[in-house]
């Protein structure tokens, strides 16, 4: 056993404050640290590169909870806040720390936690929190005029970590305020994906009102298991259901998770959806507390290999008749490597989905690289289905290029059902509310050909929105480069020829990090510089190790559009580039991390000379 004392200044404080005493021991691979007058922090000083430790607040409880922190060993790349409590004393217990470690000599005690942006890369207009890792939306729902966000959040740390729900409410859905986590790791395990309902007839018994909320406790010791909570604020704060878990998988499988709650009137009970490894499972209650298994469906469903994560299911009307549409959002399975979000549309009796399609067809709802865990808000006014992706790919969300928060959400989208050729697909536009956004007009006109602006906007953050009607010619190549003064690119063009809305990142900016995601066991490759005139699917290879995740180019199909003139609405953010075919028959996400801010346009036709009309542009900010 080792025995230190530190007297320790208030950070940003003068020596007048009462000097904190932070007295550390060692004893095998545990540390403890005991602070007298505790302030609100204790400032933990992380690497990212390195190894997780354990650190708890010690309070003698049995819901006394361990936290895994990168805590820094040779250098500190950022800082996290770690809450004391209120009490006199405070006891932290850390296991894994090594002797050399450099992380309790740059702790700090602190009253005050920083969130003032210092992250060059986060977006304008996209939700992000303010510092950690984010990443699914889950939980979402709208009541008195106010949007409720949760998510996938670690506050240790700007990797996966530590699964709280964060939380955030809007009235806009772009204007976010960010709120305490609603829903903290415990000892039953990790707090994953789920869903949140009104409870207006008070079924569940907190109170006409409350918000029930689902979610998976993930953990080595109980596996996934689905859990409830209920909150009596608005969603402010939740009470975990002193009976969880309240459903357990029949036959102990591992991949079972994300609970998605809805009510359907005609059988008059609630119904449960959850991922079950590669199916969904339906289960329905009569008192959102008790949960019978009623059918699967999806084995063997959508594109190959996948494993279902984070479903939704609700139904959409087009044309008098009323489809059921289930979301499924699956790892791997995207056709560019990695994770994607597919649906499938059928009909419901209550008791089994039959879906339209036969089992080898696969509808994405997003056709970029960056679109994944959609899900959509309950109780949306005016009859709206309206979701929000997390905006990245499990194939290096972890190692992109940003440092103090990690995870932003994707444009807000309305979904709409459509009917082409005789069969029903799901249109995903961004959601009317960015009008609000736009600050600034720049009205180009029409013409025919191409057209260059340079230095768009002044003071330029990359924070953009592009507006036309592209006609190309039948053998055109026309598109859109958007690019900055250092020559780096993204572009988004109609080839024709292969009747696919393009969108290359190659050249957008920073893209070696990709080479850093882990090997794949099956991949998609795709090339985009040999795919001119080839229809076929991409070739499926096996132990596929992609150089680069990052540095490529997606696609998506024309013939899910009409006519030969294709409205294009573009939507450039600081590390994110989105667009929308024909009101989002075609949606394309992607993230960029261009060096300097886009703020150059060249409107262009190859092979042809495709006109553009009505073009504008408009500067976007908050």
């Amino acid at each position: 056993m080792k025995k230190i004392i530190f007297a320790l200044a208030l950070l940003g404080s003068i020596s007048s404050v009462s000097a904190q005493t932070m007295d550390v021991t060692t004893k095998g691979d545990t540390t403890v640290i005991t602070i007298t007058n505790p302030t609100k922090y204790l400032i933990l000083p992380v690497e990212e590169d390195m190894s997780q430790k354990q650190v708890k607040l010690d309070k003698g409880l049995p819901t006394d909870t361990w936290m895994d922190v990168r805590l820094a060993e040779t250098t500190v790349d950022y800082n996290v806040p770690f809450e004391l409590g209120n009490g006199k004393q405070a006891v932290v217990k850390i296991v894994g720390l090594k002797s050399g470690d450099i992380a309790v000599s740059r702790m700090k005690l602190s009253n005050e936690w920083s969130v003032v942006n210092t992250d060059y890369y986060r977006p304008v207009y996209h939700h992000t929190p303010s510092y950690g890792w984010m990443n699914d939306a889950n939980g979402m729902f709208y009541k008195d005029g106010v949007w409720n966000l949760y998510y996938q959040y670690n506050p240790y740390g700007s990797k996966w970590g530590n699964m709280h729900w964060g939380h955030a409410v809007s009235r806009d859905l772009f204007h976010w305020t960010e709120k305490p986590a609603a829903l903290a790791r415990d000892t039953m395990g990790h707090i994953f994906s789920g869903s949140s309902v009104v409870d207006v007839n008070n079924i569940a018994g907190y109170g006409p009102g409350a918000i029930i909320a689902f979610y998976t406790s993930a953990s080595e010791k109980n596996g996934q298991i689905q859990c409830m909570a209920y909150s009596t604020d608005n969603g402010l704060t939740f009470t975990k259901y002193e009976d969880n878990p309240i459903l357990t998988p029949f036959d102990g499988l591992a991949n079972f998770r994300d609970p998605k709650v809805f009510w359907y009137a005609p059988k008059q009970c609630w119904f449960m959806i959850v991922s079950a490894d590669k199916e969904m499972r339906f289960y329905k209650s009569h008192n959102l507390k008790d949960w019978t298994y009623i059918s699967a469906f999806g084995k063997g469903y959508g594109a190959q290999p996948n494993q279902f994560e984070c479903p939704d299911f609700f139904p959409m009307t087009v044309n008098g008749k009323q489809k059921w549409v289930m979301i499924v959002n699956i790892n791997p399975g995207c056709m560019f490597g990695g994770s994607a979000t597919e649906y499938f549309v059928g009909d419901f009796d209550g008791k089994t989905f039959t879906c339209d399609d036969t089992p080898d067809v696969a509808k994405f709802l997003d056709y970029g690289k960056d679109h994944y865990a959609t899900v959509t808000f309950y109780n949306a006014p005016d009859g709206r289905i309206v979701a929000l992706p997390w905006m990245s790919n499990w194939q290096y969300a972890n190692v992109t290029p940003i440092k103090q928060y990690r995870g932003a959400n994707a444009l807000p989208r309305d979904l709409k059902l459509y009917e082409k050729d005789g069969e029903y697909y799901v249109a995903a536009d961004a959601s009317k509310e960015v009008k609000r956004l736009r600050k600034q007009e720049k009205t180009v006109g029409s013409f025919t050909g191409a057209k260059t602006l340079k230095n768009l906007f002044a003071k330029s953050d990359g924070a953009f929105e592009i507006e036309c009607d592209v006609t190309p010619n039948a053998a055109d190549i026309a598109g859109i480069d958007i690019s900055n003064s250092k020559g780096e690119v993204t572009k988004v063009y109609f080839d024709m020829q292969a009747k696919r809305l393009v969108m290359d990142r190659t050249q957008s900016g920073l893209t070696d990090f990709g080479k850093l995601a882990e090997p794949h066991e099956i991949e998609r490759e795709y090339d985009l510089h040999e795919h001119r005139g080839n229809n076929t699917p991409m070739r499926q290879q096996n132990s596929v190790n992609y150089q680069n995740d990052f540095a490529l180019g997606t696609w998506g199909p024309l013939a899910l559009c009409n006519g030969k003139t294709y409205h294009l609405h573009i939507f450039v953010d600081n590390c994110s580039v989105e667009a929308f075919v024909d009101g989002g028959r075609i949606a394309m996400t992607n993230l960029v991390f261009p060096t300097k801010p886009y703020n150059n346009l060249r409107f262009y036709s190859v092979g042809g000379k495709a006109s553009f009309k009505n073009v504008k542009v408009y500067k976007l900010g908050m």
